[in-house]
């Protein structure tokens, strides 16, 4: 947690407690002035000070670093069923990609009614994997990978609708519309990619890298030309996501003392 939302924290906490900023002072040790400038996110205060800050407010431990707030240190269940979800997809987005260049090479077979059973398959399990992220965003916040999330999932409703539609009546094919689906989604992916690029100092690197390839991913299939080649970055964009999933799960579910860098740091 940066400031200003460390200092609004404090100042909730405080006043939950009925406490004056005088009495807070008597708690923990600072001054007066100190606790004025923290709650206002004028400054940054040390790791041993927010330590004070939190004991003397009764406040269970909690790991900030990262942007995460632990506060009962419980991992909500949905986010084990959207990683359990995202494995699924992860696997069944393969047959459907096979099915889908049978459907350009020879059109809607006398199987379409598996291929409508994987698209459901599909899109189900990648809605409940990309609202898990969705859910994970209120933790470790980030609008534009939140904006990119919920962009993806309504495109994902769009497309999914109109290929089962077109399965269904046969008076769509995806050659009708194909190049517009792809546009579609590349856009989504480079979207997506921004997004966890934005987690800048976090993690390391990794959320740097997953970006990088789910906007290299997204730009190739967004030009048409370069589908196939967009499948590899793609791919290790999709397992990226996982990877980060569960390290964030863990990462909940974990309490360490927090530790702040920042440019401007008082006792």
């Amino acid at each position: 947690m940066k400031q200003p939302e460390l200092g609004r924290k404090i100042s909730e906490l405080r006043k939950a407690k009925g406490l004056t900023q005088e009495e807070l002072v008597e708690k923990c040790n600072l001054n007066v002035r100190t606790i004025q400038r923290i709650e206002a996110g004028e400054v940054t205060p040390r790791s041993y000070t927010i330590k004070a800050l939190f004991e003397a407010l009764d406040f269970k431990w909690e790991e900030l670093k990262n942007g995460f707030v632990d506060e009962d240190k419980k991992v909500p269940a949905y986010l084990y069923f959207a990683f359990a979800a995202g494995l699924i997809y992860f696997f069944l987005a393969f047959f459907e990609i096979g099915m889908e260049y049978e459907w350009i090479e020879n059109g809607p077979n006398a199987d379409a009614s598996a291929f409508i059973g994987v698209k459901i398959g599909t899109f189900l399990t990648y809605v409940a994997f990309l609202y898990g992220w969705i859910r994970l965003e209120s933790f470790i916040p980030n609008l534009i990978l939140k904006i990119s999330l919920w962009t993806m999932i309504g495109a994902n409703l769009i497309w999914y609708s109109i290929d089962c539609y077109g399965l269904i009546t046969g008076q769509l094919t995806l050659e009708d519309y194909y190049l517009v689906k792809l546009i579609s989604f590349g856009f989504c992916y480079a979207f997506m990619g921004i997004g966890y690029l934005t987690y800048k100092k976090r993690w390391s690197n990794i959320p740097q890298i997953v970006g990088a390839l789910g906007l290299i991913a997204g730009i190739l299939i967004f030009s048409g030309v370069g589908v196939i080649f967009g499948l590899i970055p793609l791919t290790l964009f999709e397992i990226g996501q996982l990877g980060l999933m569960i390290w964030a799960i863990n990462k909940i579910g974990r309490s360490s003392s927090p530790d702040f860098n920042a440019e401007r740091i008082v006792d």
